[in-house]
């Protein structure tokens, strides 16, 4: 099954090899996969039961550094994805994401 809201393709000098059935899921590109990869991310089913926020967090932590909050939502997707079944385009997460932060505010 192929989904057409894919994260971009590899670039040039990125590692060419497939990493998994990660980049199967919908939001999931070869650049997302990999990071996926370092926080010890497999394959799909390592994801159940995670938690996106929690492994964004992580990925933050080990790089020392803020990512861009649509990759947060991603990770989000991806959890998803492999608990409920839910194959909504990562921006929809976005969406969710900051209206909890508006309603905080």
């Amino acid at each position: 099954m192929s989904f057409p809201y894919k994260t971009s393709a590899p670039r040039a000098g990125d590692d060419a090899r497939m990493p998994s059935d990660l980049t199967q899921m919908p939001n999931i590109g070869p650049a997302v996969a990999r990071k996926l990869e370092r926080l010890g991310v497999n394959g799909q089913e390592d994801l159940r039961g995670r938690d996106g926020e929690q492994l964004f967090d992580e990925l933050c932590a080990r790089d020392g550094r803020a990512h861009d909050p649509c990759l947060l939502d991603t990770f989000v997707a991806a959890v998803a994805y492999v608990n409920d079944g839910d194959t909504r385009p990562w921006w929809e997460f976005s969406r969710e994401r900051k209206a909890r932060a508006a309603a905080r505010a």
